[in-house]
């Protein structure tokens, strides 16, 4: 148990049935009136975000969330595959528990998170940044890079993400897994 005097970014907590983390949250003590904490709460299990006020000293019960390092094996029609990189235990999970799931390859190396109590699998986490191989792209038109202009290029995963114009087929880049967005070119 803990009170809202414990809150802080990342703290797990049951709420309404579910498993919320706290993403932003702000004491509050008006001029009249008692204080209270109003919180911004994301889901662990469905990645819904919601607000909510919780008045100031409310109990709330935490929830103890482990992170464990797995290796991305396969996907199928059962879901994503992975192994446990301690135990080499398999564990499969669906689509939308995967954040930015376009941009996994075989081998990668991610984070499950796991409710400790019931050793459920709640989510999967890549680094935040990725190399990946552009499969695909245009050529860029030669003097074209006055500004800052972008063109689509497929990657090694099958995701498509818009890349500068200097990019070219079979080249490495750092792609940024949180915003699924173009980061820089690999240098060999």
């Amino acid at each position: 148990m803990a009170s809202t005097a414990d809150f802080r970014n990342g703290l797990t907590i049951e709420f309404n049935n579910d498993l919320y983390s706290i993403i932003e949250f702000q004491h509050v003590k008006p001029g009249k009136g008692a204080a209270f904490v109003r919180t911004k709460l994301k889901s662990v299990t469905t990645g819904k975000v919601l607000e909510n006020t919780f008045s100031s000293g409310t109990r709330v019960t935490t929830a103890r969330i482990e992170k464990r390092p797995h290796q991305f094996l396969y996907k199928d029609d059962y879901g994503y595959h992975f192994m446990d990189s301690d135990s080499f235990e398999q564990v499969t999970l669906e689509e939308s528990k995967i954040e930015a799931h376009q941009l996994l390859k075989d081998g990668q190396l991610v984070d499950i998170l796991y409710h400790a109590e019931t050793e459920t699998p709640l989510s999967c986490e890549l680094p935040p940044f990725v190399e990946l191989q552009v499969t695909y792209t245009e050529p860029g038109i030669r003097g074209d890079t006055a500004t800052s202009a972008f063109k689509p290029a497929t990657l090694e995963t099958g995701a498509i993400i818009q890349v500068p114009l200097f990019i070219d087929q079979d080249e490495m880049i750092r792609v940024d897994t949180r915003t699924n967005s173009y980061s820089e070119r690999v240098k060999k």
